[in-house]
């Protein structure tokens, strides 16, 4: 007697995500597609605000879900991981082929690009393989006709045998035609869709298991499916499919004897377990063209040698990079510039605010440390995050984003793979790199696009070398107090660029060095490859981005960054304002770090405010100004000329003012970054040692830096 498997108990739910259905007459619909088609678009379009965002269970992959309502029914929508196959070549593969394996949805949605409908088409024929309620959203129509694409959607229909629509999800364009066939089709019987037809060894191979498979249970999959994954012996579903089962398909004595019979007729036919998988995607891809050939025309075969025309000059060996250096280069010039004013305003408008605290305080009669603690401490640091982190965020963020959703990042990847692979790290690396240019922590996260689990740790540590926008203030005070002061005032800014653009590529250098070596010791291994696929230039959608960014990205770090500063108000004002005989507990800590701190080239009192920064770095200055003045709260000079006399009449010299730029741009993560590492890696051991590798790698390079200048007597 066979066994049955239902697709909505326990063992579904499981293997994805928790979805519960308000109404019986919900459905649960999955969207796939490969990466850059627009199935994000598609997804937000749809749901609108009715989204919200997670992990899948176990997974450090994002998931999506949305709600449309359509003719009184709701449809969850689950966006997938974007995919190439569902092969589970990687994390995001193997959940997206497990939730539509045993996620219990009632139907697939499989978004396309029409611009390159043959490639896409080898995930839609590996969908109908496990599941014929499937929908194709021929993405992109708007693009493929701007390129004399032609695509015939009855007759594609008809060669796949399941329905498509054809949708412009940028401009909302076929996506009422898409729900409604959806509708239509959870109706409808999908018996004649199409199926791959492999080779004749093949074949015989699968008929035999898959006999067998219809004799012991009984499930709602596709079992000539089942059979194909257990002759091509994928472990990863083969283990999936016992537990949706409940039964040990490889103990079964029949099955096992039906495997060995297969084998035998794949190996008279010279066709390995190496080599199966080869044949398998060899006759996807021959389908997928046989498929394409009656239903797409392309009027003109040079469609697009205006991508490949920009992509000779934007990837070339010799122009990539330095074209990267000035996007870069420009990116900081016009964050650096336009966050000054409004940072000003901010600025003034929050000590506004705490002036008129400050008299509120007044008024109700409390004892002046109730106001120092909650006002002078808590609050004011808060201002001080707020004021330096919001501008200089709310303007990277969006031109980060622009040129993402231009398509450059992807070329930025392209340009530093090789560089990456001699690091015996991953070409990904790079986005995850750009990403932390805007923060660290927002970097971490975007690690998870990385596959391999040691490549993912290598790009997690080194991470930090990357300084956020909110070490820039530092960076360009110090610069422009210490090598600008010379340069006429108009073109202060661009020295200032210039070398705060030096200053980063030291780092992107650290980058690759340290990567080398974690990959040497102790995270060992040979760099993997992956599929990068250059998309189309596209036209930003420039009030999208602006608003996904700021809301997203922007408002969600600056967040976690208020959250931490609070306390930190607390405690710097705290050891301003307690004294321990005639110095305060500042003062004593400051002295206790100064012999140690001249070793790295620093005094006591700036290793005391990155310590006391850790929270939020752009504290530090201000905290390195109320040491040195002796004030018990924080506070900032009106003019770099004020604030450079100020640390001259302190001992600086241009060797403190280099060892302070080094140390800034590569000491320990903020704890922001720290608690967004925990998150990620769920583990104490690698967040330590994220700590650990950027903190004696600071010290160390400013500790020859130091040396070095006092060996040759520079200083």
């Amino acid at each position: 007697m066979g066994l049955t498997a239902n697709s909505t108990g326990k063992n579904a739910v499981d293997s994805g995500l928790n979805i519960v259905k308000t109404s019986p007459k919900d459905k649960i619909i999955a969207l796939a597609g490969n990466p850059n088609v627009g199935k994000s678009t598609v997804f937000n379009e749809l749901t609108g605000m009715n989204q919200h965002t997670g992990n899948w269970p176990g997974k450090t992959v994002t998931s999506a879900q949305g709600t449309h309502t359509y003719n009184g029914t709701d449809y969850i929508l689950v966006d997938l991981p974007g995919t190439y196959s569902l092969m589970a070549h990687s994390a995001e593969e193997e959940v997206a082929r497990d939730f539509i394996c045993f996620g219990g949805t009632d139907a697939v949605i499989v978004v396309c690009d029409a611009t390159c409908l043959e490639r896409n088409l080898n995930l839609v024929l590996q969908t109908i393989e496990i599941t014929q309620k499937v929908i194709v959203c021929v993405n992109l129509m708007d693009e493929a006709k701007k390129k004399d694409i032609v695509i015939n959607i009855k007759q594609l229909s008809k060669n796949l045998g399941v329905p498509v629509v054809g949708t412009s999800a940028r401009s909302n364009k076929g996506l009422d035609e898409l729900i409604r066939t959806v509708e239509k089709s959870l109706e409808n019987d999908h018996s004649h869709s199409v199926e791959i037809k492999y080779i004749e060894p093949i074949e015989k191979a699968i008929s035999i298991v898959k006999n067998i498979i219809e004799q012991k249970i009984s499930t709602d999959l596709s079992t000539r499916w089942i059979a194909l994954k257990l002759i091509d012996f994928d472990e990863t579903i083969i283990q999936a499919l016992n537990e949706h089962t409940n039964y040990d398909l490889l103990h079964d004595e029949d099955i096992y004897k039906g495997l060995e019979e297969a084998k035998k007729i794949l190996d008279e036919n010279q066709i390995t377990s190496e080599y199966i998988k080869d044949k398998i995607v060899s006759c996807i891809i021959l389908a997928a063209e046989a498929i394409c050939c009656d239903c797409v025309c392309q009027k003109d075969a040079d469609c697009n040698s205006r991508d490949r025309k920009i992509d000779r000059i934007l990837t070339s060996k010799w122009t990539g990079i330095p074209i990267m250096l000035i996007l870069l280069c420009t990116i900081f010039w016009i964050t650096i510039t336009g966050a000054n004013y409004p940072s000003q305003l901010l600025s003034d408008g929050l000590f506004w605010v705490q002036d008129r605290l400050t008299e509120f305080f007044n008024w109700l009669g409390t004892p002046n440390w109730v106001h120092g603690v909650l006002v002078l401490g808590v609050y004011r640091v808060l201002a001080w995050v707020v004021s330096v982190m919001l501008p200089p965020m709310a303007i990277f963020f969006p031109l980060f984003t622009l040129l993402e959703d231009f398509g450059y990042l992807p070329r930025v990847a392209f340009n530093l793979d090789s560089y990456f692979k001699k690091a015996c790290a991953c070409g990904k690396q790079a986005l995850t790199m750009a990403m932390g240019f805007g923060c660290n922590a927002a970097g971490i996260v975007g690690c998870r696009i990385i596959d391999s689990p040691r490549e993912r740790l290598i790009a997690t540590i080194t991470n930090n070398f990357v300084p956020c926008n909110v070490r820039f203030p530092t960076l360009i005070a110090i610069i422009t107090m210490f090598f600008v002061g010379v340069v006429a005032s108009p073109f202060q800014s661009l020295v200032s660029t210039v070398i705060l653009t030096g200053v980063i590529v030291l780092g992107v250098i650290l980058t690759f060095s340290v990567s080398r070596l974690l990959s040497k010791t102790i995270l060992k291994g040979v760099p993997s490859s992956f599929t990068l696929e250059l998309p189309p230039y596209r036209k930003p959608q420039i009030g999208k981005v602006i608003v996904r960014s700021l809301l997203d990205r922007t408002l969600f770090v600056l967040g976690r960054a208020v959250v931490v500063a609070a306390p930190v108000g607390l405690v710097i004002w705290v050891m301003a304002n307690i004294t321990v005989g005639d110095l305060s507990i500042l003062k004593h800590c400051s002295n206790f770090l100064d012999p140690f701190a001249n070793l790295l080239g620093l005094d006591g009192v700036i290793l005391l405010a990155f310590i006391l920064g850790f929270p939020a770095n752009e504290i530090v200055v201000p905290i390195i100004i109320m040491s040195y003045m002796s004030t018990g709260t924080l506070l900032e000079l009106d003019s770099l000329s004020q604030l450079k006399e100020l640390f001259v009449s302190n001992g600086w010299t241009w060797l403190t003012a280099v060892c302070t730029m080094l140390f800034c741009l590569i000491h320990w993560p903020c704890s922001t970054t720290c608690l967004t590492i925990k998150k990620e890696t769920q583990s104490l051991k690698w967040t330590a040692i994220s700590f650990a590798v950027p903190t004696i790698v600071g010290m160390i390079v400013c500790f020859i830096v130091a040396t070095g200048a006092r060996l040759f007597g520079l200083v």
